[in-house]
């Protein structure tokens, strides 16, 4: 990097050729205050307007006339004095030459910068900012009863405007604003566009245009004013693709997202990845897809999750509930476009996928279903030994025998089971607890730890007149019959009486054994079947029968075989306390002929295996009791997951439970707890999208699907999977909502903060008031009224092991004054300090 001499403010320095004075001094620690530069985008040089644009219907014609700038000013509050040169110049827009002598606050550039922030303000609510009760101040009620549409908007505390104006200050003749009367937007998805806040400083048009490639927004001249919009009537007419970064770069509250607060930021913006109980990074994984990166896409899913290809066949998918796309359209795929990655993996992870030197530990887990396989999975490359007890002659749990082969084939879970055993984990079949082995003889074996996932195999009765007829089967022995490869017959007629998953895959195995007739019957109505909606649909594309709202009154027994079902209608399930409490119609009831019927209405652990003798604490709905944090049980070095505390659980669930119970027990251990992984370098995606005239309405690429006909006669699976074009075409679908903190921060106002040493506490008066206390990062932690600000500082000083700076402000109503604080620091973040977290919400 070449770098040329320059001196600001009396200091010399090296700065890039290239930089423009604003970045060279910005680099130096020299802050200028600015609102149209911004660190990623271009400056305003060569920024042309358009034609017209759009506030909401109202048009603007941009007005081509002499008078008309060339380019766009900017806000010019970035102006700095040049030596040798004629009158000021703007920083942001001026590169530095060698030996260039500059000054950045002489009386002349204030005097223009308080008279161009006059201007601004004039035409912007202001009236909070040269409030006197301003910090902390929630805006409603307004004790100066200033008139409701002339108070600063609700970014109060954390605007950047705000900010810059406190810096370089607020001329006591700035004209009072009065609203203008433009449009504010709040009828569109995600965002608010507010241009009564608009300043014009272009930055979200640049960010749009130069950064994202879409060009869905400008502005225009008019009436001696810079107005920004959008270039058709709304944003989807306009090209945009809602990634956010408008609203990222603005310095108002003229473009905000919606419903979203300041605290919860990251988790609402990238829902999907909240969404997400083991934390898969699913932007990057479509991004990676939508690259043509399917082996980095699949090492992404790998680094959270040792079942990356059975997730791609059975995650319940709840983040595509989450998804903002959902409020174009439809959301994205991410299931399939999971399934699609792992089907092109090629083992690109596999050479960063260790394992650690042997610790001497030894575990056992009990149950080799999803959680009890990742517990060893994570406890095995931690360098633990592990021993797997499981009950029955295979692996898998319910994977293997409660998943039927048209959602799960058995060579993809074969292939996610073969990977982890081939870490080296000891695996002990036919071994059953409470018959082969007791908690205490593992104890006695020497084993350090055990986790217990013993599932939940034994399904729920159905206490109803006829229960016991030979023509009753239970649903989960029903699939687990049919998943071993054993023979099991089923008459024409059959009926399935419960409304979940296990129930929906009761009705369809029965249809592809070759039942004639399927009739579901479940206490929920439509809505409140538990049951995925998908899972239904394609119950329904099959020709299965809903009786929705109908539950079985008893079992019509006719030479001791099941002939028919009488039914009574279910008015209501839950009560006002939304506790499971079904209320019957006696007087609506209605029978339906059959000959065999398959309950299938859940499932619950069998604990008596653990023996009378156990001393692990059971709570009173029949599971194991475990400490949320950490799993482990009421027994000091007993852990549990999945469905043995948790039923029904679904396979992601179970296998976030192992990953959390596989770090608790190697803290347990004496090791770190760290199980993430990092199978894919991070890189820096590219920010430019392009632009797509179509991107609004692209709607969900449909999964391919076997026809229905083969569907009934085999179990073939049903799901076909997206060739490379239709992964491709969904994946771009996305937002791509991730991106927007890529955006580089802006440079604020320096904020007066001292470095936390006796040294300086000795200039502080031992007098009242309020202290600020901050970690390394400089952010602040603790917010503290005190009576003695100096003894406060010291405390801090010789107990807080993070304080590292420190800013105080002398106020004999100290109380007051930490409100005020306090009230500030909410405002701008949505929580209190992590030192202040005690302190009740509702007081502030």
């Amino acid at each position: 990097m070449e770098t040329i001499s320059i001196t600001i403010n009396g200091t010399k320095i090296d700065a890039k050729k290239t930089s423009t004075i604003l970045e060279a001094s910005l680099n130096a620690g020299i802050y200028i205050p600015s609102l149209c530069a911004h660190p990623d985008l271009p400056t305003l040089v060569g920024l042309k307007p358009t034609d017209h644009v759009f506030q909401g219907k109202n048009k603007f014609e941009n007005e081509n006339t002499g008078n008309s700038p060339q380019d766009h000013q900017g806000c010019q509050l970035c102006v700095v004095k040049i030596e040798g040169i004629e009158g000021l110049s703007t920083s942001c827009s001026t590169i530095i030459e060698e030996g260039m002598i500059i000054s950045t606050d002489t009386p002349e550039i204030q005097t223009l910068r308080l008279e161009k922030l006059m201007t601004i303000l004039s035409k912007h609510p202001h009236a909070c900012l040269m409030c006197a009760q301003r910090e902390g101040c929630p805006r409603e009620p307004c004790s100066p009863n200033v008139p409701l549409d002339e108070r600063c908007c609700p970014i109060l505390g954390r605007c950047e405007l705000q900010k810059v104006a406190e810096y370089i200050g607020i001329r006591e003749d700035t004209p009072r604003y009065r609203p203008q009367g433009r449009a504010i937007i709040e009828d569109e998805p995600l965002f608010i566009r507010n241009y009564e806040l608009c300043i014009g400083c272009s930055r979200c048009v640049r960010v749009c245009r130069d950064v994202r490639g879409i060009e869905a927004l400008g502005f225009v001249y008019s009436n001696g004013e810079t107005i920004v919009g959008s270039l058709a009537p709304s944003l989807k007419e306009s090209g945009c693709k809602f990634c956010g970064a408008c609203i990222e770069v603005c310095p108002t509250g003229a473009l905000t997202d919606k419903d979203i607060l300041w605290a919860e930021r990251e988790k609402k913006l990238v829902p999907c990845r909240e969404a997400c109980p083991l934390g898969i990074d699913v932007p990057r994984y479509i991004r990676f897809i939508s690259e043509k990166k399917y082996a980095e896409a699949a090492a992404v899913i790998r680094e959270k999750t040792p079942f990356p290809s059975v997730l791609g066949r059975v995650c319940f998918h709840d983040c595509e509930l989450e998804c903002r796309r959902n409020q174009l359209n439809e959301p994205i795929a991410i299931c399939a476009l999971k399934r699609f990655a792992m089907n092109h993996d090629n083992e690109l992870w596999k050479p960063k996928l260790k394992i650690s030197h042997s610790t001497g530990k030894k575990i056992a887990v009990v149950g080799s279903g999803p959680s009890g396989l990742t517990v060893a999975y994570y406890l095995r490359r931690l360098g633990h030994s592990v021993t797997v007890f499981e009950a029955n002659s295979y692996i898998g749990g319910m994977l293997r025998v409660g998943i039927p082969e048209y959602r799960l084939p058995r060579n993809v879970l074969q292939k996610d089971l073969d990977y982890i055993l081939s870490l080296g984990i000891d695996i002990h079949t036919d071994k059953v607890i409470g018959e082969h082995l007791s908690l205490d003889n593992l104890k006695e074996q020497g084993f350090d730890a055990t986790f217990l996932a013993i599932g939940a195999q034994n399904t729920k009765k159905l206490n109803v007149e006829g229960s016991n007829l030979s023509n009753i089967l239970w649903g989960l022995d029903f699939l687990k019959k049919v998943n071993l490869g054993e023979e099991v017959k089923v008459t024409d007629n059959v009926i399935v009486i419960g409304g979940g998953n296990v129930a929906v895959d009761v009705a369809l195995t029965a249809r592809r054994l070759g039942a004639k007739d399927v009739q579901l019957t479940c206490l929920e109505c439509r809505e409140e079947m538990p049951a995925h909606e998908w899972e239904i649909q394609k119950a329904i594309d099959e020709d299965i029968t809903l009786n929705c709202s109908w539950g079985p009154k008893r079992v019509v027994d006719t030479d001791g075989e099941v002939s028919e079902v009488e039914l009574i209608h279910c008015d209501s399930l839950f009560d006002n306390n939304k506790l499971f409490n079904p209320i019957f119609d006696e007087t609506n009831t209605k029978s339906i002929k059959t000959d065999m019927i398959i309950i299938a209405i859940g499932q619950i652990p069998d604990l008596s295996l653990l023996g009378s003798e156990s001393k692990i604490n059971i709570s009173t709905s029949g599971l194991i009791q475990a400490k949320e944090g950490t799993l482990e049980t009421s027994i000091p070095g007993i852990f549990a997951g999945g469905e043995v505390i948790n039923s029904p659980s679904s396979v992601v669930d179970a296998i976030e439970m192992g990953r959390k119970a596989a770090s608790s027990i190697d803290k347990y251990l004496g090791g770190a707890g760290e199980i993430d992984d990092i199978l894919i370098e991070p890189d820096v995606p590219n920010p430019n999208l392009g632009r797509d005239e179509s991107f609004y309405d692209k709607p969900r690429v449909q999964m391919p699907l076997l026809s229905l006909e083969e569907r009934q006669s085999s179990f073939s699976e049903i799901e076909l999977g997206f060739n490379e074009g239709l992964a491709i075409e969904e994946a771009n679908r996305c937002l791509r909502c991730d991106l927007r903190f890529e955006i580089s921060p802006v440079e604020l106002p320096p904020q007066k903060w001292s470095e936390l040493t006796s040294e300086n506490i000795q200039y502080v008066s031992e007098t009242e008031g309020a202290i600020q206390i901050l970690n390394e990062s400089q952010e602040i932690i603790l917010i503290l009224g005190t009576p003695n600000l100096r003894l406060a500082l010291e405390e801090q000083l010789s107990t807080n092991p993070k304080a590292c700076y420190f800013n105080y402000d002398e106020d004999p109503m100290y109380t007051k004054r930490e409100s005020e604080l306090l009230q500030q620091f909410m405002q701008e973040f949505g929580r209190f300090p992590e030192g202040n977290e005690s302190l009740d919400d509702d007081l502030f």
